[in-house]
């Protein structure tokens, strides 16, 4: 890594490509298999957050509002690292996730799966999505 390619976050973070709401799609991985878990959107202010805190902060289109991932589920992820892809238009989340991605109970939300010409679902929740929500918040 050489220094010259250094550059301070905050104008770095200027330079990345949000949509025309100012939202960025973040990717969370599970940083010690690989697993694919989840999508969402990131906003410049809940990125901050995230680095800030190393628990990752997501920007709900539906409720426009942050979304602290286990705030409400104990569904927590913890930021092991952070990336940005080539092109500046893409996050990659490198998180410690506890329990279930997925707003369906499962593990992450990549369950639907094409084999020949069916779409099956790949994967059982891990828990109730009934209940999911029903947990008090953690604080790791």
């Amino acid at each position: 890594m050489t220094a010259i390619n250094n550059q301070h976050l905050s104008s770095f973070l200027d330079q990345l490509k949000y949509n025309e709401a100012g939202l960025i799609p973040a990717i969370a991985q599970q940083h010690d298999t690989g697993e694919m878990l989840m999508m969402a959107w990131m906003n410049r202010a809940s990125i901050e957050e995230t680095l800030q805190t190393g628990r990752v902060c997501y920007w709900s289109r539906s409720r426009q509002a942050f979304w602290r991932k286990g705030e409400s589920s104990g569904q927590v992820q913890l930021l092991k690292e952070l990336r940005f892809d080539c092109d500046l238009d893409t996050i990659l989340l490198l998180v410690d996730q506890t329990g279930a991605a997925c707003h369906t109970g499962r593990r992450h939300c990549f369950f639907y799966k094409v084999e020949h010409d069916q779409v099956i679902v790949d994967s059982e929740p891990l828990i109730d999505p009934q209940t999911l929500y029903q947990h008090s918040p953690v604080n790791p």
